[in-house]
């Protein structure tokens, strides 16, 4: 089964920045479209990227357009989160994800098969 680990998180000023990363010992980054997600206490969970979409793109979250972005190092099979200019409303536990996909409707979503534990991110001053 996909195994996925997060890393990373921690706590940071606004205007920080901060690199997660999410390790797989069992799964095919070229393979499965690989995200993450996060959720904010008392809020619902929100995607906030999946990489390798059915349309060839690269999806962010209205909320972290230009400030996040996903890469990844296949000789370490680990995918990272850069975050950048960070605010206190990015405060939240951020999960790594696989096999997401969006869906586009009335208002965007995402989904995925296989999560990870999470890693918590604080921004406050």
């Amino acid at each position: 089964q996909v195994q996925l680990v997060e890393s990373g998180g921690g706590l940071v000023q606004p205007g920080g920045s901060l690199r997660l990363s999410c390790a797989s010992s069992a799964f095919t980054s070229d393979y499965y479209a690989i995200g993450w997600f996060r959720q904010a206490p008392g809020k619902e969970r929100e995607g906030v990227s999946c990489g390798n979409t059915s349309d060839g793109s690269t999806y962010y979250a209205d909320s972290v357009k230009g400030r996040f972005s996903i890469s990844r190092d296949n000789a370490k099979n680990t995918v990272y989160l850069q975050m950048n200019s960070l605010k206190p409303e990015d405060t939240g536990v951020y999960y790594c994800v696989a096999d997401c996909t969006v869906v586009r409707g009335p208002r965007v979503g995402m989904l995925a098969n296989y999560w990870g534990q999470g890693t918590q991110v604080t921004v406050s001053s």
